[in-house]
């Protein structure tokens, strides 16, 4: 339009804008109650929706009121194509950046029912987001009218040279997406290396895997050592385990009683201290005729792995008292050294040897010399 611009434009743009606002604030409320609902349910995908809402929506109807405030006022021929180009990669910038959440949002909550856990594996959610905004980076330039074309196979051309320079990276890259994608390891886990570092799976990024130790310190991994070494995972394929808590009595002792009172103790246990498994039934093995005992192994069912010490603890103390109320014996490993009279140099003296395991407490050991 050649005309002059009048009040009544302005007015009518003005209006426009106003309009605009007062949309966006009476979205913002709307939203803002959605989301409260959002938080009751059960589902997470509804939350991350209205989040990515709340930012997307408003500045559509800051935009549109704009876009129609530009249409009402009587601007030049090459002024309304600025006007509109702009106003276009706004809404693409605004719904690019909107999309761009509710995806990495929808792969964060599906990672999260699936694992379980609280924590996340942010390598789906990286991947996802910067695919979005590349996506939506390009359509703007298209907008613009811009040719991608030669931008595609300049990248093409050079992603060759930055892959060559980035092997560790993109080997670690494609190591985690192999873990996640094979479900040996999951965020929550507890693994243990051959190399000995063990904790708690919190994170799977996409150049390294972060475990924490029962020390609560954090122990970074790379994805491609991770794949590469051997490794024992306690939440595979199912949480419950059992342990094994050796135990010896005297070859004075009543093995039937002291399996019955083993599994009285037993059956406190699993009821009493939380991480136990009362449905799990138990069992008692004889299995040693050792120097100065009869060992047997006690199988126990816990929840999961971190559970095992407390129901330990708590085992061996309670056994320990118990057998000390029945009269059973847990006696402290012996030896015995026969010394015959002139097997000796003369003036060498015998000193008898003994042997205490640290992990069998018991009674004072004996050496009788014959």
């Amino acid at each position: 339009m050649n005309r002059a611009p009048t009040l009544d434009d302005f007015m009518l743009a003005g209006i426009a804008l106003a309009c605009g606002l007062l949309a966006a604030f009476l979205l913002r409320i709307l939203l803002r109650w959605l989301g409260k609902h959002a938080d009751r349910t059960r589902w997470s995908g509804d939350d991350v929706m209205v989040d990515a809402l709340r930012s997307v929506l408003p500045w559509s109807a800051v935009i549109g009121s704009a876009a129609v405030a530009g249409a009402v006022l009587p601007l030049t021929h090459t002024v309304q194509h600025q006007v509109n180009q702009t106003l276009k990669v706004l809404t693409i910038l605004a719904v690019t950046v909107g999309a761009a959440r509710v995806i990495a949002g929808l792969v964060r909550a599906v990672t999260n029912s699936r694992s379980g856990v609280a924590g996340s594996a942010t390598i789906f959610v990286n991947i996802t987001r910067i695919l979005v905004l590349a996506i939506g980076f390009l359509v703007m330039l298209q907008t613009l009218g811009i040719s991608i074309a030669p931008m595609l196979t300049a990248l093409g051309v050079g992603g060759l040279a930055v892959a060559l320079a980035l092997q560790d990276t993109l080997a670690n890259l494609f190591a985690g997406i192999h873990i996640l994608a094979s479900k040996t390891v999951q965020p929550g886990d507890y693994i243990k290396l051959s190399s000995g570092e063990e904790g708690y799976v919190e994170d799977i990024n996409w150049r390294q895997t972060t475990v924490r130790a029962l020390s609560n310190n954090l122990v970074v991994i790379p994805n491609g050592q991770l794949a590469k070494t051997n490794m024992t995972n306690f939440m595979r394929p199912e949480q419950q385990l059992t342990i094994l808590v050796q135990v010896g009595v005297g070859y004075d002792s009543d093995l039937e009683h002291v399996e019955e009172v083993t599994m009285e103790v037993i059956a406190e246990v699993m009821t009493d201290i939380t991480g136990a498994i009362p449905e799990h039934e138990p069992a008692i093995r004889f299995h040693t005729f050792g120097d100065s005992r009869i060992g047997f192994t006690v199988i126990l069912g816990v929840g999961e792995f971190s559970d095992q010490f407390r129901i330990k603890h708590e085992f061996i103390k309670r056994l320990h008292k118990r057998y000390r109320q029945e009269g059973i014996r847990i006696p402290a490993p012996t030896r015995t050294v026969a010394l015959q009279q002139g097997s000796l140099p003369q003036g060498a003296v015998a000193i008898p040897q003994q042997r205490i395991p640290e992990d069998e407490p018991g009674e004072v050991p004996s050496t009788r010399l014959d």
